[in-house]
């Protein structure tokens, strides 16, 4: 049996010569959050609750254009894409009904990947559980199922939907996103995790709705994994891996009051009920809730609306024909009821409250419950069920475990869930950034200091100016990190998520061409994970179809590195000589490192023919040139994302880091032997920073070359460096662009932001 592409060895990833690999990778694609047929992106009313009858057969793009986004995205540096799916793209037709044609059309995309050399984790998405909920991921009938009724959820306000709001275009922004405390996400987690604690009546087929939808759920995703396996030419040569659920959700669970918001919920925006309120104005009545708004200091509360569904009901009706999917609901389950009422926590005939902790102990054992016993009990049943269904198709899986977004994860050192082939995968956002779509370089907020109760109150955890924001950033981004090794043992963290808002300041890039607060944003958010020591990341977002006008096409965000209506970041287009490089020896000598100009080329032969053909020669064209574009393209901050990393590290990574606004890249390692010949230390070396004619290499030992060289499919250019053992430094310098992060001139910009620096012979 041959060599596994991608292993993990001391909470490092290793690849078959035993190098430590860095996972530089990208969300592929948001197109695969909504149908392909009908192409029916969150702005879209038309046939929405006709769920039943839609496919995703194109996504995350057709198999014709698969070439030109894969070449796309290895020409930036990625060598690792997290590949994003939906329970509903499996499942959409009802329960069991598997969507075979996508499978097999995701099988076709998976091989096409192969052929650029991409790591792929599988990752079954969702937010706030589901297209009909004001999100992405399960099926339709999953709602139906939990005894809710969609088409009622905009009256009551169980749930805010894009393709429901009355006026799309101004659906407000990072509003979808509290539909996580409104009735229909706060009732389906709540099932989902813990349907037979909270939710015992609650019975179909047979089974407590619990194990009706993690079964569903699990069976769909382990039904693609066998495909997968089955396809014989993937798994652990493409497929590295599968991630657990996308940001998971504890629903009410451990929730202590139902008459008040916890003061954990630090997300408010729009109408903010309390558990309370949504139970009711999903039962029809009207209530008076707050309105909050989104500040320079985060939510604040801006008043008071009256919501009266005047009637209508977020639940199924009794005489709703239960027949429609083929289960069969349990009679002790009532239709045309809160479930919240059948299970005593109020009376509807009166209105009054009769258990308003009934969330803050499990029932059945009085257990006082709060968000870390949920994940190290609900939650951790559910990933042990997911991890073995994956393993028994997939048996060297690589399992990517997401706890819930920024809480505290799973306690699991030692025991036997400590899985010598898991990565704890946290997502991170600059929630400022991300609500306020601005970016503001004089202050910031620690955010995950707040949650874990570092300051003694939140005005202590601002941080000012440009470079406390940036460490302030790697310092949380560090912290997370740190939890993983205290909770969780030694795995590799790989940040699965992160990005920023490009349609920032209303869309004022998009007028001017102008994107320093995009490059400003992306560099500060690169820079942290560079400092954190994390194994690797996975950008979001790659979007195939974003437009100026719509963004990515869900739910008003606009986080896609690429657009339609922008322009590719110009690259070398110098025709081909030999590549340079060092002519040091591997002995290590004392003295001034070594310094060679060198110059760039770019090789076009029948190996890569296709992709060159397919891709157009990258250059900084004028707008007429390109008839696509609109507006006023720019690069889309591409200078702050398409950056030098390395790929795969003869020993141990050290440090690095990139200094954009001087165009510098410092890595240091120590190597525990010296780099093979055919295996030495791999570093990408974009030629937009690293053009051969400007670039400038001093190394404290050993040999080196540069080269654009065909890999995996397309043309990269890479830095090999033959080192001995031993802690090795090396600097590279390349084209200093002063546009790239404003009108700002900040001397050793880098440095200011690392505690400490790295001595650079």
């Amino acid at each position: 049996m041959s060599p596994l592409r991608l292993t993990i060895e001391d909470g490092h990833f290793r690849d078959s010569h035993g190098r430590q690999v860095t996972l530089r990778g990208i969300n592929v694609a948001g197109d695969a959050k909504f149908p392909s047929n009908p192409d029916q992106p969150s702005h879209v009313p038309e046939d929405f609750f006709d769920g039943d009858n839609v496919n995703f057969h194109s996504r995350p793009f057709p198999q014709e254009d698969a070439d030109l986004h894969f070449s796309r995205l290895k020409r930036w540096g990625y060598n690792t894409i997290r590949y994003v799916f939906t329970w509903e793209a499996i499942e959409s037709a009802g329960p069991g009904i598997y969507d075979e044609e996508w499978i097999q059309h995701t099988i076709e995309i998976l091989r096409l990947a192969k052929n650029y050399g991409f790591y792929i984790f599988m990752d079954p998405h969702q937010d706030v559980w589901s297209r009909f909920s004001g999100g992405s991921g399960a099926p339709m009938w999953t709602v139906y199922a939990c005894g809710l009724n969609p088409q009622s959820f905009a009256a009551t306000e169980a749930a805010l939907v894009h393709n429901t709001y009355p006026d799309p275009e101004n659906f407000p922004k990072m509003i979808w996103s509290t539909n996580y405390t409104r009735l229909a996400c706060q009732a389906i987690f709540t099932m989902f995790f813990a349907g037979r604690d909270f939710t015992p009546k609650c019975i179909i087929d047979g089974k407590n709705i619990q194990d009706y939808l993690q079964d569903h759920f699990v069976n769909a995703v382990a039904h693609l994994a066998r495909r997968i396996h089955e396809a014989g030419d993937l798994e652990d040569e493409v497929v590295i891996g599968y991630e657990s659920m996308n940001e998971p959700n504890r629903g009410l669970v451990g929730w202590p009051d139902i008459t008040a918001i916890p003061s954990e919920q630090k997300l408010q925006k729009g109408t903010s009920p309390t558990a309370w309120q949504a139970i009711l104005t999903g039962s029809g009545r009207a209530c008076e809730i707050d309105t909050w708004d989104m500040g320079g200091m985060g939510p604040y509360k801006s008043g008071r609306v009256l919501v009266d569904p005047q009637g209508e009901n977020a639940w199924l009706p009794a005489s709703y024909d239960d027949s429609r999917y083929g289960y069969k609901r349990d009679p002790g389950w009532k239709l045309g009821e809160c479930i919240w009422a059948q299970h005593g926590v109020w009376d509807p005939s009166t209105d009054t409250i009769l258990k308003k902790d009934y969330f803050k102990k499990n029932p059945r054992t009085g257990e006082v419950l709060d968000y870390e016993q949920f994940t190290n009990i609900y939650y951790m049943d559910h990933y042990r069920k997911y991890r073995d269904a994956i393993r028994s198709h997939h048996k060297e899986s690589i399992l990517f475990c997401q706890p819930p977004v920024l809480e505290i994860p799973p306690s699991i050192k030692g025991t036997k869930d400590d899985d010598p082939k898991m990565v704890y995968a946290p997502h991170y956002y600059d929630g400022i950034t991300l609500m306020t779509k601005k970016w503001n370089r004089y202050w910031n907020v620690d955010v995950f200091g707040i949650l874990r109760g570092r300051y003694l109150t939140p005005a202590f955890a601002v941080k000012i100016g440009e470079t406390a924001i940036r460490n302030c950033f790697k310092d949380q981004l560090s912290a997370i990190r740190q939890e993983g090794l205290d909770y969780m043992g030694n795995h590799p963290c790989v940040l699965t998520e992160f990005g920023i808002p490009y349609d920032m300041d209303d869309q004022y890039a998009y007028k001017t061409g102008d994107y320093s607060s995009q490059s400003g944003a992306m560099d500060a958010n690169h820079f942290a994970i560079e400092g954190s020591s994390m194994a690797g990341y996975t950008l979001w977002l790659y979007m195939c179809e974003n437009k100026h006008h719509l963004g990515d096409q869900w739910n008003g965000e606009d986080l896609s590195i690429f657009s339609l209506d922008d322009r590719p970041l110009p690259l070398s287009t110098v025709p081909p000589t030999p590549s340079n490089g060092s002519t040091s020896s591997l002995v290590q000598k004392p003295g001034p490192g070594i310094k060679r100009e060198l110059s760039a080329e770019l090789n076009v032969n029948p190996g890569n023919l296709r992709q060159n053909l397919k891709t157009p020669s990258i250059s900084s064209k004028t707008a007429e040139e390109a008839p696509e574009l609109r507006n006023a393209p720019g690069f889309r901050a591409a200078e702050a994302y398409v950056r030098p990393s390395p790929i795969a590290t003869v020993g141990k990574i050290l440090h690095s880091g990139f200094d954009l606004r001087n165009s510098i890249f410092s890595f240091s390692l120590h190597a525990h032997e010296a780099g093979k010949q055919h295996a030495p230390t791999e570093i990408f070396l974009p030629e937009f920073h690293f053009p051969k004619e400007q670039c400038e290499v001093e190394v404290t030992a050993g040999k080196w070359t540069i080269s654009t060289d065909e890999s995996d499919g397309h043309m990269i250019q890479r830095l090999r460096w033959w080192h001995v053992e031993g802690e090795h430094h090396i600097k590279v310098t390349g084209q200093k662009r002063q546009y790239a992060l404003g009108k700002e001139d900040e001397e050793g910009y880098l440095d200011q932001c690392q505690q400490s620096k790295c001595s650079v012979m």
